[in-house]
């Protein structure tokens, strides 16, 4: 936005101006941080009053520095300070709100080089008046102009995709889980956590001991949550997957144990979940300031997964994104460039795979590839490249070329991003939940409650 004032000597009386904004969720949580007004009226998932109703009110001091924002950057523009401002409030404004800030010049004081506004906020869609009041400010005596765009970018840093997740899959019935080992603060404290939410119901396998013992730790009572004693982590594995196999328990869930320990009972030939595919591993992400969630995959599992292997990894990829409400997954399939090159084989791999989804070989999603990071992500990037497809700058779902490069982009994503991810394997007949010792409370209920709404799409499905 490019800003250039009117000095005073411009100015004339019945001269204005106004601004539009829409008003939104974010706008508020920046303000409340920024401000150190923490009321939860002005919060959008908070019910401030006890009602019953989350209200979502504007601070008026919010609703005020609107017109600030009509006097800093047009009318006088840059250059003009504040003297006084006096306020009126007529009606409140909520998140969601469209606003119209206007300031109307009334008086002009020579001497003191100063200028008097008349100014209000107003809601257009009913015409409403928010507040109205008066100015008084330092006119600037120069011309200047200034670019808005020098100003540093801002990013709430709030996951709505994995709140709307919750949200979700709250009517659910909570899921069946087999945990094995917990045997330490984050993933018994992790499991119990989903249980308060109604994500899943817990069924330990592991230690008795070390189990009581960690819970008395998180000062947690177990009563009424069924123990399976097994102090062995192999052994403990392959109890897991016996409950899933005698139908007791609907999904798997890693705790104190390495994950090729889970794997190894899960894949058994005879006593496994194997269910026709292979086992695959997603994140689903919550990138802030990215407008939807983002699976990457494959991150964990698969090292260097032949052609054959993709087409499971984008198969599931494209169920699990399905499973989380994205009615039509679009697929980038990822690769150091956006043409086919024989040399790069990624590149070849990824031109395969979105011929097999146009033959109906891949089905549910729009697979495109070969894609660069930046093009399957940014609409400029692909315009820019003259890419034209329903993924290319819109990618939902990356499909990286080997594990090197899906773990180093989601640690990237996780770490200099903030970006909140859950973890799953997929391909087995049940959903295993796999959560890191670094994952925090918000990571471990959406990984429950990704796998719940999988668990209940594919139930549904079968019924």
């Amino acid at each position: 936005m490019k800003i250039e004032n009117r000095t005073f000597d411009e100015l004339h009386v019945g001269e204005t101006a106004t601004l539009r904004r829409l008003c939104t969720q974010d706008d508020l949580l920046v303000f409340a941080n920024v401000s150190g007004n923490h009321n939860p009226m002005h919060v959008f998932d908070a019910d401030g009053d006890g009602d019953g109703v989350n209200e979502a009110v504007a601070p008026g001091m919010f609703v005020g520095s609107l017109i600030s924002a009509v006097l800093g950057n047009l009318l006088p523009g840059a250059g003009t300070l504040y003297r006084a401002q006096s306020l009126v409030f007529h009606n409140r404004a909520h998140a969601g709100d469209e606003l119209e800030s206007r300031v109307t010049v009334t008086d002009r004081n020579e001497k003191a080089c100063t200028v008097t506004l008349a100014t209000e906020v107003t809601r257009p869609a009913d015409g409403a008046l928010i507040l109205s009041g008066v100015a008084e400010v330092e006119a600037p005596r120069r011309k200047l102009s200034y670019d808005s765009h020098d100003l540093p970018g801002l990013i709430v840093q709030r996951h709505r995709h994995f709140e709307k997740l919750l949200v979700r899959a709250a009517p659910l019935p909570p899921l069946v889980t087999a945990v094995i080992a917990p045997e330490e603060p984050n993933s018994l404290g992790g499991a119990l956590l989903a249980r308060d939410h109604t994500l899943i119901t817990p069924i330990l396998v592991g230690c008795p001991d070390k189990i009581a013992s960690t819970a008395a730790e998180l000062g947690r009572s177990l009563d009424g949550i069924e123990i399976v004693p097994e102090p062995d982590h192999a052994e403990a594995a392959r109890a897991a997957v016996a409950l899933v196999a005698a139908g007791r328990a609907g999904a798997l869930m890693k705790g104190h144990l390495h994950t090729d320990v889970v794997l190894r009972a899960a894949l058994d030939k005879q006593a496994g979940l194997r269910a026709g595919r292979r086992f695959t591993h997603v994140f689903v992400m919550d990138v802030p300031g990215l407008s939807h969630p983002l699976i990457v995959t494959d991150a964990a599992i698969n090292i260097a997964p032949d052609l054959k292997t993709k087409m499971d990894i984008v198969q599931n990829a494209i169920d699990i994104a399905i499973s989380i409400g994205i009615a039509v997954p679009k697929v980038g399939v990822l690769s150091a460039v956006e043409t086919v090159n024989p040399d790069i084989p990624s590149s070849v791999d990824a031109a395969l795979l979105s011929k097999m989804a146009e033959r109906k070989q891949i089905t549910g999603g729009l697979v495109d590839g070969p894609l660069a990071m930046d093009n399957a992500v940014d609409l400029a990037a692909a315009r820019t490249k003259g890419l034209s497809s329903p993924v290319a700058g819109q990618a939902e779902v990356l499909v990286v070329p080997n594990i090197d490069a899906g773990n180093m982009l989601a640690k990237q994503l996780t770490y200099i991003s903030h970006a909140e991810s859950a973890g799953l394997v997929l391909g087995a007949r049940v959903p295993i939940i796999l959560n890191s010792r670094s994952d925090d409370d918000m990571s471990r209920l959406a990984s429950c409650a990704v796998a719940a709404l999988h668990d209940a799409r594919i139930t549904a499905g079968r019924g």
